[in-house]
Protein backbone atom coordinates (compact mmCIF):
# COMPACT_ATOMS: atom_id res chain seq x y z
CA UNK A 1 0.00 0.00 0.00
CA UNK A 2 2.97 2.58 1.21
CA UNK A 3 4.62 1.93 -2.34
CA UNK A 4 1.46 2.81 -4.43
CA UNK A 5 1.28 6.24 -2.40
CA UNK A 6 4.56 6.57 -3.22
CA UNK A 7 4.14 6.00 -7.10
CA UNK A 8 1.08 8.00 -7.19
CA UNK A 9 2.91 11.02 -5.15
CA UNK A 10 5.75 10.29 -7.97
CA UNK A 11 3.59 10.57 -10.63
CA UNK A 12 2.31 13.57 -9.16
CA UNK A 13 5.44 15.53 -9.33
CA UNK A 14 6.11 14.69 -12.56
CA UNK A 15 2.86 16.23 -13.54
CA UNK A 16 3.75 19.53 -11.40
CA UNK A 17 7.26 19.61 -12.66
CA UNK A 18 5.83 19.96 -16.02
CA UNK A 19 3.55 22.48 -15.73
CA UNK A 20 5.82 24.66 -13.53
CA UNK A 21 8.50 23.88 -16.30
CA UNK A 22 6.00 24.91 -18.96
CA UNK A 23 4.98 27.98 -16.70
CA UNK A 24 9.20 28.95 -16.24
CA UNK A 25 9.76 29.04 -20.00
CA UNK A 26 6.20 30.81 -20.85
CA UNK A 27 7.46 33.85 -18.28
CA UNK A 28 11.11 33.38 -19.30
CA UNK A 29 9.81 34.63 -22.98
CA UNK A 30 7.14 36.92 -22.29
CA UNK A 31 8.42 41.04 -22.64
CA UNK A 32 6.50 42.73 -19.80
CA UNK A 33 5.42 45.19 -22.46
CA UNK A 34 3.35 43.31 -24.23
CA UNK A 35 1.34 42.13 -21.72
CA UNK A 36 -2.38 43.10 -22.52
CA UNK A 37 -3.67 45.30 -19.86
CA UNK A 38 -3.92 43.64 -16.62
CA UNK A 39 -2.29 40.29 -16.98
CA UNK A 40 0.68 41.79 -15.51
CA UNK A 41 -0.15 41.28 -12.10
CA UNK A 42 -0.83 37.34 -12.69
CA UNK A 43 2.25 37.19 -14.64
CA UNK A 44 4.35 38.97 -11.29
CA UNK A 45 2.82 36.59 -9.39
CA UNK A 46 3.60 33.37 -11.29
CA UNK A 47 7.40 34.68 -11.87
CA UNK A 48 7.73 35.28 -8.00
CA UNK A 49 6.46 31.69 -7.53
CA UNK A 50 8.99 30.34 -9.98
CA UNK A 51 12.01 32.13 -8.57
CA UNK A 52 11.25 30.86 -4.85
CA UNK A 53 11.78 27.67 -6.08
CA UNK A 54 14.62 25.77 -5.32
CA UNK A 55 17.16 25.83 -8.45
CA UNK A 56 17.13 22.05 -8.62
CA UNK A 57 13.69 22.01 -8.72
CA UNK A 58 13.44 24.66 -11.55
CA UNK A 59 15.92 22.33 -13.38
CA UNK A 60 14.39 19.26 -12.98
CA UNK A 61 10.97 21.23 -14.14
CA UNK A 62 12.83 22.42 -16.94
CA UNK A 63 14.35 19.04 -17.99
CA UNK A 64 10.42 18.18 -17.91
CA UNK A 65 9.56 19.53 -20.84
CA UNK A 66 13.22 19.78 -22.35
CA UNK A 67 13.10 23.57 -21.90
CA UNK A 68 16.20 25.92 -21.34
CA UNK A 69 16.32 29.18 -20.08
CA UNK A 70 19.37 31.20 -21.49
CA UNK A 71 21.43 32.95 -18.46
Amino acid sequence: MLRAEVEILMRERHDLLKVTGAAAGLIAELDSHDLPVGTEEAAELLASNINTLPEETLQDALDSVQAAIAE
